[in-house]
């Protein structure tokens, strides 16, 4: 694979702003923000609260749309991007870590962790398989015919997380993962995310731990909804490359040929 396609952008930010309110009353949680995110990145994001760092998670997550400004995905505008499209992507392509758990409390873990393989159109036998070995990972296997109540708060935090990678997503989104962890929980899901990185995924993570940065290959501190800083720690030419690079690009050509198809068939 060549130096390009190994370093190639992702995702691309420009002139992105979230406005809310109107008048004297607006308010911006991102304002003119730019970023470029390159394949196999490990991104900190770092700041105080109310700086803009969930939403633009959010906003990168195809959750919530900015009030101006672009953001392409694989070089596709998000704008142009359907909402039953934007549904497929997330479920496919994108794993969201969130600060709460948002388990389903009348579902095992096993069949929550699960739950993203339902509308990638998984047996329920082999999304069963597929969870029971995610929940291994995180050493939660004993208990994963446990309800969500009958285990600790950093169990649920852990069985979250494991929901969010069980369809083995390129993109991984994770707002303060660690935070309701402690420290030996904290170090085993870092560690697993690290282990996912090195196989060719990005990553976006926020956080307010500046002792995870040294997971990172690069550090971003935000300000008011916008960039303070931008360290990188590690050159692109030594970012992981994905043994088999599945895109979302190609993911779009493949669902516009299909539905030239499908007008053709009558």
């Amino acid at each position: 694979m060549s130096e390009e396609a190994t370093n190639e952008v992702i995702i691309k930010l420009e002139g992105l702003s979230k406005r809310f309110g109107y008048g004297d009353a607006a308010s911006y949680a991102l304002k003119n923000f730019n970023l470029e995110v390159k394949r196999g990145e490990f991104i900190m994001i770092m700041g105080p609260s109310g700086c803009g760092k969930t939403t633009l998670l959010n906003i990168i997550g195809l959750l919530d749309t900015p009030t101006s400004g672009s953001y392409l995905l694989n070089n596709e505008p998000a704008s142009r991007i359907s909402p039953r499209l934007q549904a497929r992507l997330r479920a496919k392509k994108i794993g969201f870590i969130f600060q709460n758990f948002n388990l389903i409390p009348n579902l095992p873990i096993i069949e929550n962790v699960a739950l993203p393989l339902v509308y990638s159109g998984y047996h329920k036998t082999r999304r069963l398989i597929r969870a029971s070995e995610t929940l291994d990972r995180f050493s939660l296997k004993e208990k994963e015919y446990y309800y969500p109540y009958q285990l600790s708060g950093g169990q649920q935090q852990r069985a979250a997380i494991a929901r969010a990678l069980v369809n083995k997503p390129e993109i991984i989104l994770a707002d303060e993962p660690t935070g309701n962890l402690d420290s030996r929980s904290s170090s085993l899901v870092m560690e697993e995310l690290k282990q996912i990185h090195n196989e060719g995924n990005t990553i976006i993570m926020v956080t307010h731990n500046p002792a995870l940065t040294s997971y990172a290959t690069r550090v971003i501190n935000m300000l008011d909804g916008a960039i303070d800083t931008d360290i990188k720690t590690v050159k692109d030419s030594d970012l992981p490359v994905p043994v088999e690079k599945k895109t979302p690009k190609k993911f779009f050509k493949k669902r516009k040929n299909n539905s030239k198809k499908k007008k053709g068939k009558k």
